[in-house]
């Protein structure tokens, strides 16, 4: 029982149907914006069916971006959402995986927690799900935590997560909620909405003992009346539970279109609860500005992922943080994808970059592709074109200056060539041990640490501040014996660790270049809509001027690039 005054713990699960990548992320953390904006304390948290322990050693091609919480966890790039529409940290109570739950009911076992009674998938799997997801609510304080499942309904593994959610609510059946996100298709021949398959996903639900409570309908356009009146009669439910959530100019207008459709009152009054305050006014001034803007900056992102269906995944926190900085200053980003290894077939090609406002040199491993952009980087350092480079894009900024201004020709990685007479960058001593004994996973330098800035630098003026706390993923640095000679060529290291070990920040000062920055971190992960990151805000600032400066002076080249994936019409998440 709660104690007087105070609400029971609300749980509110998010699973799809129909198909994956209907937007459950961005849903889910809509969810919780507009519970938070009724003045409720919610957390969001992430179940994975995968039976890797975190998403550190996927392929981000293959699952999309790797996003760091505060406490270093690797994880599934809808914790990333959940930040940017909460503004709320993550950490690893916030993630679930198969592999943890797995991992942790053995070992367990071997530790005799069990007291001698056999271990089974049922019910032990289900009650350590439920154990991690009332952590997640206990850490945060939660009165309504939004637990998002991935996959979709009627998928084998998602099983014990669905066992979980109808234990939890048989037990406390007006705390629990479950809402379906499933896709409506219009068949183009037909040219409606055809509700047969969500059909199917409700009874995928009924199946394991759950029936939907409230069901989001996707689709390209606003679910119809007959639509709605029709998985309301399959779901046995109020028509008002039936949401409309159509693609939407950006995700941001996601919350702002959930309220049209009154989701939180539905929520709340199903849920037993009151709202206590309603304040969405800044979010939804953000999104009407958004829609608004019709000046560009361009913005290039040179790199080597690009050859896969979804380089936005891969790199959406990078996209939202130039997003966010651009809308800041009332420009829409219009994001170009450079190739890196067409650079190196054909060096000819870098004159395209004098068509942008700047340039993103983002994260990233291994050796394809790397020369051409150092190559880029080169030019955009002699061309005065603003560059920021982020994690191992700060590593090719420092081997191109070693290179071509230090007079180090063959400066290199010890990660690309472990023989080079100038190892520039080169592992943090730790790492060297976990690599030889080929330990990979969650190893890395992880999460957040503290930096100080060096007073009068581009970096201590964009943060205002003398001292820093931003989030990590990597294995190697700046070599400390280079440091010396490097400064001596005009590199400014302006960023540094407390105990002046570590380089985090490198750049050219303003009287050399308009924006020449690197950062040992990835400050993508702590840009807000409505806080963009000052690293990437000075950036788009100074592109913004190039911009400006080359429409006066020049008709800018013709960019040979590929088309750009930087949609933010759809719901695309999850």
């Amino acid at each position: 029982m709660a104690a007087k005054g105070k609400t029971t713990p609300k749980y509110i699960f998010v699973v799809g149907g129909v198909m994956s990548s209907v937007g459950k992320g961005v849903a889910a953390a809509s969810i919780g914006k507009i519970l938070q904006s009724r003045g409720y304390r919610v957390a969001n948290l992430k179940a994975d069916m995968y039976v890797n322990v975190d998403a550190g050693t996927i392929r981000p091609a293959e699952h999309g971006e790797v996003f760091v919480g505060e406490d270093g966890i690797e994880a599934d790039q809808d914790l990333g959402n959940y930040e940017r529409f909460t503004d709320q940290l993550s950490t690893r109570e916030n993630y679930i995986t198969t592999g943890q739950v797995y991992q942790e009911v053995i070992r367990k076992e071997r530790n005799l927690e069990y007291h001698g009674e056999d271990v089974e998938v049922y019910p032990d799997i289900p009650k350590e799900i439920i154990r991690r997801i009332e952590a997640c609510q206990r850490k945060n304080n939660a009165e309504i935590t939004i637990v998002e499942y991935g996959g979709t309904v009627g998928e084998y593994q998602l099983f014990p997560f669905l066992e979980a959610t109808r234990m939890m609510k048989s037990k406390h059946p007006a705390d629990v909620m479950v809402v379906l996100i499933s896709y409506l298709p219009t068949p183009a021949l037909l040219g409606e909405q055809k509700s047969k398959p969500t059909q199917r996903a409700v009874n995928d639900l009924h199946s394991v003992g759950l029936n939907p409570d409230f069901v989001l309908c996707r689709a390209e356009r606003p679910a119809t009346q007959d639509i709605k009146r029709t998985i309301s009669n399959v779901c046995s439910l109020p028509v008002e539970r039936i949401i409309s959530a159509p693609d939407v100019y950006s995700i941001y207008d996601v919350p702002v279109n959930f309220e049209k459709e009154k989701l939180s009152d539905t929520l709340l009054g199903a849920l037993g609860l009151k709202s206590r305050t309603k304040d969405l006014k800044d979010w939804m001034a953000l999104a009407r500005k958004i829609k608004k803007m019709d000046k560009e900056v361009v913005i290039g992102i040179v790199g080597k992922y690009f050859n896969f269906k979804s380089v936005k995944d891969t790199y959406i926190s990078v996209i939202e943080s130039v997003n966010h900085a651009a809308w800041s200053v009332g420009k829409k980003a219009k994001i170009l994808w450079l190739d890196s290894e067409r650079y190196e077939r054909d060096p000819k090609l870098l004159k395209e970059l004098e068509g942008v406002g700047g340039i993103v040199v983002p994260g990233g491993f291994g050796g394809r592709g790397v020369e051409g952009i150092i190559a880029a980087i080169r030019y955009a350092r002699e061309k005065g074109i603003p560059l920021f480079g982020l994690c191992y894009g700060m590593q090719l900024a420092t081997i191109e200056f070693a290179r071509n201004a230090a007079g180090l020709a063959k400066a290199n990685t010890t990660e690309i060539d472990s023989k080079t007479p100038h190892p520039v960058i080169d592992f943090i001593p730790e790492q060297r041990a976990n690599v030889a004994e080929k330990n990979y996973g969650g190893t890395m330098r992880l999460g957040a640490y503290p930096t100080t800035l060096k007073p009068g630098s581009v970096a201590r003026e964009a943060y205002d501040t003398p001292r820093i706390s931003e989030r990590h993923r990597h294995r190697y640095e700046v070599n400390p014996k280079y440091i010396e000679r490097l400064e001596k060529k005009g590199l400014v290291f302006s960023g540094i660790s407390p105990d002046r070990r570590l380089m985090e920040i490198a750049e050219l000062p303003k009287a050399a270049h308009p924006f020449f920055v690197g950062t040992q971190f990835h400050p993508e992960f702590k840009s807000r809509p409505l806080a963009p990151h000052p690293l990437f805000r000075s950036f788009i600032k100074a592109s913004v001027k190039r911009g400006e400066q080359e429409k006066k002076n020049r008709k800018p080249a013709v960019l040979v690039v590929r088309p750009n994936p930087n949609a933010h019409h759809a719901l695309r998440s999850g």
